[in-house]
C-alpha cells in the first residue's frame, strides 16, 4: 500500500472558531464539509469535527485519517496483517474510504481519491 499522508481528528465545540485557529497555524484554508450529523473541516493536516456528541464519541475511537492510492491496496494488506475491517470500502464525495482495526488494537480510516 502506498500512504500518502496521515491527517489528525480534532473535535471542536465552535468550528467557526477552531478554522481561524488552524488556518492561522497552518497557512491553509478550510475545505468544509458534512459527514451525517457532523460538520467537517480539512484544513491542512488536521480534520476539525463538530456535531452531536453520539456521533463524535464515534468518530473520537478512529485514531487519524490515512491517506492512501487505492483503497483496495490497503484491504489487501490490512487483511494479509490480521487487521478486522469494521467498514467499507463504501464511496465517499472525494472517492472511497474503508475503517480497520489493527491488531494491536488501533481504529484508523483509510481514504483514496479514485471514483
Amino acid at each position: 500500500m502506498n500512504i500518502l499522508g496521515t491527517s489528525l481528528r480534532v473535535c471542536v465545540g465552535d468550528l467557526d472558531a477552531a478554522i481561524a485557529v488552524y488556518e492561522r497555524l497552518t497557512g491553509a484554508q478550510a475545505l468544509r464539509f458534512q459527514r451525517g450529523g457532523v460538520s467537517v473541516a480539512a484544513v491542512g493536516c488536521f480534520f476539525l469535527m463538530s456535531g452531536p456528541e453520539a456521533e463524535l464519541s464515534i468518530l473520537r475511537k478512529i485514531t487519524a485519517t490515512i491517506a492512501v492510492t487505492d483503497v483496495d491496496e490497503a484491504l489487501d494488506d490490512l487483511r494479509t496483517v490480521g487487521a478486522e475491517i469494521i467498514a467499507g470500502p463504501v464511496p465517499t464525495p472525494i472517492g472511497r474510504n474503508l475503517v480497520a482495526r489493527h491488531p494491536d488494537g488501533s481504529v484508523f480510516e483509510y481514504v483514496d481519491r479514485r471514483s
